[in-house]
């Protein structure tokens, strides 16, 4: 051990380069996926604004160097910082973030098809997402196995512990089964597209399925437990990821179903659009107004800013696709208007988090480790990891 008035030897060297890190969790790529999908549903609102695209493909960039900047810390952080990586995923609060690695990659490239192509061209757009929609996939579907593995195995976790975050390595696959058909129409003809068509239905069910089992806990412990802990308030925005994105998906498979799978089930697919869609969202809005009056709550009695604010951006987001994906399979005016309250919400809560954590950064009070409790022994080594 190298205590404070020891020099640091020189394999302890290369982690005091990078302290900045140390601290740096997997849930920082909320950032990337709540910028991604201002971008990618700000493409498809049923009103055409001047200058609306651009806006659009300009924060699907700023999303894209947000994650090759994530990474590359991330990557430093497993590096020097693995005591610290290590302990994220033995910690039931902070492992089910490793999900969002999973959606980040797959938020950004289902926007370089849709709106990245603008400046970048189709021919890079899709080869761009062809690796980020397969790393994000395989990320996915990892973190829908391990996650709750070692919650079941190795995290020791309290009935009242239940939490909304819990979601996030289940809804992954679900983004997988929204942006891959996205890649559909740039496969050979036959059966390469209805292999991926049908491969993202399967994870469609994977996603539904795990998140059937797994959301009357997270509702039944805010029942009889209480409300959240207040900086924990806002991740109830999370249950709107996996309705929203399912009603997405579900658009996004009678899209592109014509020509790919034999017609009866292209038509199949179109009916389930809408019989499947249209009770989802419904409870997703009876989900966004009984989040609302917990966070007003929440606000009213002293919550303030911490990096949960994100789960302000990508689930309502996810809302935004799936009321286009409706109103484009039921032509009612009354699910465009939806989509355009919907996005104006998106891009007020995404303004308001990235100002914060912006500040927060440049403060650094966002990746600072956490204070020690009062009275609590000093640390006596000069250690970083």
């Amino acid at each position: 051990m190298v205590t404070a008035a020891q020099p640091l030897s020189s394999a302890s060297v290369p982690a005091r380069r990078v302290p900045a890190v140390r601290h740096l969790g997997p849930n920082w790529y909320a950032c990337v996926m709540g910028t991604a999908i201002v971008g990618t549903a700000g493409a498809a609102l049923p009103r055409h604004v001047p200058g609306l695209r651009t806006a659009c493909t300009t924060v699907w960039a700023l999303s894209l160097v947000l994650l090759a900047a994530l990474l590359v810390a991330r990557s430093l952080h497993w590096v020097h910082h693995r005591d610290q990586a290590r302990a994220h995923l033995l910690d039931p609060a902070a492992a089910p973030f490793y999900g969002c690695l999973s959606m980040a990659l797959l938020a950004v490239g289902g926007g370089a098809v849709t709106v990245g192509r603008d400046w970048i061209g189709t021919s890079a757009a899709v080869a761009l997402d062809t690796v980020l929609f397969t790393a994000g996939t395989a990320v996915g579907l990892a973190a829908a196995v391990a996650v709750p593995y070692l919650m079941a195995v190795r995290h020791r976790i309290e009935p009242g512990q239940a939490s909304p975050v819990w979601l996030l390595p289940l809804v992954a696959p679900m983004v997988s089964a929204a942006v891959g058909p996205l890649l559909v129409p740039h496969l050979p003809p036959g059966q390469p597209r209805e292999t991926l068509l049908l491969a993202c239905v399967a994870m469609f069910g994977v996603s539904l399925f795990a998140t059937l089992v797994t959301l009357p806990v997270i509702f039944g412990r805010l029942l009889t437990g209480g409300p959240l802990p207040l900086a924990l308030t806002p991740s109830l925005f999370l249950v709107l990821g996996p309705l929203g994105q399912s009603t997405t998906a579900v658009g996004k498979f009678a899209d592109v179903a014509p020509g790919v799978v034999p017609g009866p089930y292209a038509e199949g697919f179109g009916v389930l659009a809408v019989l499947y869609g249209v009770p989802v969202m419904g409870f997703a809005l009876m989900w966004l107004c009984l989040a609302v009056a917990h966070v007003v709550r929440a606000r009213r009695e002293g919550m303030g800013f911490s990096m949960t604010w994100w789960s302000f951006t990508f689930p309502v987001g996810t809302c935004v696709t799936g009321a286009e994906a409706l109103a484009r399979h039921t032509g009612l005016a009354v699910y465009d208007a939806l989509t355009v309250v919907l996005y104006a919400v998106l891009v007020a809560a995404w303004a308001v988090a990235a100002v914060h954590t912006a500040r927060g950064l440049f403060s650094g009070a966002l990746l600072a480790g956490p204070r020690p409790a009062p009275g609590a022994p000093r640390p006596a080594t000069a250690r970083t990891t």
